[in-house]
């Protein structure tokens, strides 16, 4: 099934047809598996797991049709560019308003420094995240990044109960995402370490999408995700220090505007001519060197034409010179990792995917030491804990 999987991704869809295959494989183990292929122009990830999930039903041989959105979505409440900007057209009327009197008493603007920097405010903090973003420096040289060849390889790894991630999340006082992300890390880790590479220190970093859209606009086509660019510490030996610092990151990350600025910058860039839209995409590929998304599905099992839907998975697109991918998706109490790589960066994923279950309970044995003095409540606490008792790989 993967030497299928890694063919379909490796083969690009014929232009001349509308963009979207569905294969169905009998007799895949107790059952058939469906893969499915959709083009990222019709939709971002969560609303391309929506069009797959509009597809099911809440049970195996339903009475009558059962919306999708009843089941397990939100009532919509107004269209996703309205709940984008509203925030801004607030700030937008103020700055117009004032526009407005500083044509008429322009003297009067000027000699009022509460107002220009009232004006000023806004567009300011929007011109800080946009310089942020294209000053930072290109990733550091790995096995991940360099030249891309033809060939695409996916793997998949066994799921994990998701009542544990949660657990584990709040015992280090973080969430599900830090979590996971730093379980990528290790992962990562380990598997660069075997290749001989080194990596002491090194901090890497992943574009992860962030969704724009509220959960009830998951049902609508369209792209509404920025980007923001997560430090992986691969260089950091400590399990909880990598959580400790991925979730202090992201914390910094959910305080910033970033999400948006690359919103906005696709959004441009998307109308830009041919030359500019590469330049654009290479700049952003060179200050990372993965793609990391996680998807929250349905956590209740759904039926496709009678029949239960075991598992999901789905594999991330790459787009420059980025050549793997790593995708989370939770499903009926289950966390599905899925991982995506250009056959020259990491010739065998398996390797790699197989590395972050064992990353994940390695965090757990050490939360759940029983010769821990006293409960430890924060990740910065149980990192402080760790270094000194654990050393480890």
């Amino acid at each position: 099934m993967q030497s299928l999987a890694s063919q379909l991704a490796s083969s690009p869809l014929d232009q001349a047809r509308p963009l979207w295959q569905f294969h169905l494989v009998e007799k895949f183990g107790a059952g058939s598996a469906l893969i499915t292929r959709l083009h990222h122009c019709y939709a971002d990830g969560m609303a391309l797991v929506q069009v797959m999930l509009s597809l099911t039903d809440v049970e195996a041989r339903p009475a009558r049709a059962v919306e999708l959105e009843r089941a397990w979505l939100k009532r919509d409440r107004g269209t996703v560019t309205q709940r984008l900007l509203q925030p801004a057209r607030a700030g937008l009327k103020q700055a117009a308003q004032l526009g407005g009197r500083a044509l008429a008493k322009g003297r009067e603007l000027l000699e009022d420094p509460e107002k220009l920097e009232k004006l000023a405010q806004g567009g300011g903090e929007i011109l800080r995240e946009l310089a942020v973003a294209l000053s930072l420096p290109d990733d550091p040289s790995t096995r991940l990044k360099g030249v891309l060849g033809a060939t695409k390889r996916v793997a998949w790894a066994e799921p994990l109960p998701l009542n544990e991630v949660k657990t584990l999340s709040r015992a280090l006082d973080c969430t599900v995402n830090d979590v996971l992300l730093a379980a990528a890390a290790g992962a990562l880790r380990a598997w660069l370490l075997e290749q001989g590479q080194d990596i002491d220190g090194m901090t890497i970093r992943v574009t992860v999408p962030v969704n724009l859209r509220p959960l009830e606009h998951a049902k609508q086509l369209g792209n509404h995700f920025g980007l923001v660019f997560l430090e992986l510490p691969i260089g950091e030996g400590n399990p909880l220090r990598r959580v400790e610092r991925v979730a202090k990151c992201m914390q910094g990350l959910k305080r910033s505007k970033q999400a948006a600025v690359t919103f906005g910058l696709l959004a441009a860039v998307g109308m830009a001519p041919a030359p500019v839209q590469r330049m654009a995409l290479e700049l952003f590929s060179r200050k990372a060197s993965a793609v990391a998304t996680n998807v929250p599905g349905p956590q209740q099992p759904m039926y496709l034409a009678g029949s239960r839907i075991e598992d999901l998975m789905f594999w991330v697109p790459q787009n420059g010179s980025i050549g793997v991918g790593i995708s989370i998706l939770s499903y009926n109490g289950r966390v599905h990792f899925g991982l995506i790589a250009d056959a020259k960066r990491i010739p065998d994923p398996q390797a790699v995917i197989d590395r972050f279950a064992p990353e994940f309970e390695k965090l757990l044995m050490i939360t759940l030491m029983e010769d821990w003095a006293e409960p430890i409540t924060s990740a910065g606490a149980q990192a402080t804990y760790a270094r000194n008792q654990c050393s480890t790989a």
